[in-house]
């Protein structure tokens, strides 16, 4: 049997790496990773079915704060509010950071609402001064139609890969 081998083309030289190094982030670099992103994607599972989808997030060092309106996410992790959360960050093909987390879904009111507004706001003027990206708090229907929560985050990992 004829060996094969891969040539990339030459318009992704890029592509072409010879040494690649992967490994586990450690905890400080963890911690930058959930800092510095602001889209995460959060995986619930109820109903038999699993579910994945992006969303914005800001981080306190402990939990995750996002928000939702009603619908198929907001249902699921009612059901099941246990849930797992990524984010990565990519350089490009060959040095990129990425993170898992698992937690659970607590839906806030009161107090822990209006803050939960605060931290998502104060992260989103930080990190993206043109407003936030994604979903919006709709707020031509008020800030009663948007459900806020947050992910108490119990264990995070970490892995990269980096071009040497």
């Amino acid at each position: 049997m004829p060996s094969v081998v891969l040539e990339f083309p030459k318009r992704f030289p890029s592509l072409r790496y010879h040494h690649l190094m992967v490994g586990d982030l450690t905890r400080s670099e963890i911690e930058a990773v959930l800092r510095e992103n602001v889209i995460g994607r959060i995986g619930c599972h109820a109903f038999g079915q699993t579910y994945v989808v992006p969303i914005t997030y800001a981080y306190d060092g402990s939990s995750i704060y996002a928000h939702t309106r009603h619908g198929m996410k907001l249902n699921m992790m009612r059901q099941n509010p246990r849930v797992c959360f990524e984010v990565d960050h990519m350089d490009d093909f060959a040095n990129w950071r990425s993170v898992i987390a698992w937690g659970t879904f607590v839906e806030l009111q009161g107090p822990q609402r209006l803050r939960a507004v605060r931290t998502l706001l104060e992260a989103m003027q930080r990190r993206l001064p043109q407003g936030p990206p994604g979903e919006s708090m709709h707020p031509h229907e008020g800030i009663e139609a948007t459900v806020l929560y947050r992910i108490a985050l119990e264990k995070k990992t970490g892995r990269f890969e980096r071009r040497l």
